[in-house]
């Protein structure tokens, strides 16, 4: 029979998992101990935060790569949209060379 310790740990984890939730270790530096527990707790609150830095350490750690489209996307983000900048070139002849 188990002792009452090791059903209330049980008991625990089922509710856990019944939120969807695991409980694990992490080895680490003893300084990063605060930012791995308040980055675990953003993570379990499973809102839209949650889902962005699910997101950002996912895209950086995992090497993952980068989606289409980032340039135009900066490009018209631009402050120069809408500006009526000539951009045409003059042809030009180019000058002649002795080879």
């Amino acid at each position: 029979m188990a002792s009452s310790q090791t059903r209330a740990i049980q008991n625990y984890r089922n509710r856990l998992g019944d939120r969807g939730l695991a409980r694990f270790e992490v080895l680490g530096r003893d300084s990063d101990r605060s930012l791995i527990r308040s980055f675990a707790r953003r993570l379990a609150e499973d809102g839209p935060e949650a889902a962005h830095l699910r997101a950002f350490v996912s895209e950086n750690l995992a090497g993952a790569p980068p989606k289409k489209g980032g340039i135009l996307a900066a490009l018209r983000r631009s402050p120069l949209v809408g500006a009526d900048i000539d951009t045409a070139r003059s042809r030009e002849v180019g000058r002649e060379t002795d080879l």
